[in-house]
């Protein structure tokens, strides 16, 4: 069968002009090729190192903005495509938010589990990111700053981040959050 690919953005998140961030694409295979697609066209072509490919972009500015996705060749022939990752470029205007867990940062599988990220803005929401993972985990609001994991097995555990927002005339973003290592054991 064709294998799955999986794609994102490592650090996951708005980038600023001038940052830089790396989209990795892997699957099950260790030999093969990689390209990356920005808006439909071909932009790079990258050979399997292990299972992975990664794309770094750094001194990025609007012109990096867009939709990325990676299609996995063997032998020339596209045997699988990824779903789509969005690259954002935005200058950051909102302080960096403080991303905490309770009960700690080693949980054994089956407990319960609250991330916080907190930001000094009367209004802001923010994004709640598990690197190796394409879409946003939550959407936090002003209302509800926090996110539950009720059960956490093996899968949640991970490095997560968050990144905060305002929506009035225009989004205005914080940087990312410092990251947050959480262990299930």
């Amino acid at each position: 069968g064709a294998p799955s690919i999986s794609i994102f953005l490592k650090p996951p998140g708005v980038i600023p002009p001038g940052g830089s961030t790396t989209i990795c694409c892997s699957c099950q295979r260790d030999r093969g090729n990689f390209v990356l697609y920005k808006d439909g066209r071909q932009f790079r072509t990258l050979e399997l190192r292990g299972s992975r490919a990664e794309f770094s972009i750094s001194n990025v500015t609007q012109k990096d903005t867009g939709a990325y996705n990676c299609h996995y060749l063997d032998g020339g022939i596209v045997l699988a495509r990824s779903e789509t990752v969005e690259v954002m470029v935005q200058e950051f205007h909102l302080p960096k938010p403080v991303l905490s867990v309770l009960p700690g940062h080693e949980v054994a599988a089956g407990a319960h589990v609250i991330f916080h990220c907190t930001i000094v803005h009367s209004s802001a929401g923010c994004f709640l990111y598990l690197e190796g993972q394409v879409k946003v985990l939550n959407l936090l609001s002003k209302e509800r700053d926090y996110f539950n994991i009720s059960r956490v097995d093996e899968g949640n555990g991970g490095r997560y981040s968050c990144q905060c927002f305002t929506k009035s005339a225009s989004f205005k973003w914080s940087a990312v959050s410092n990251t947050l290592d959480l262990v299930v054991r």
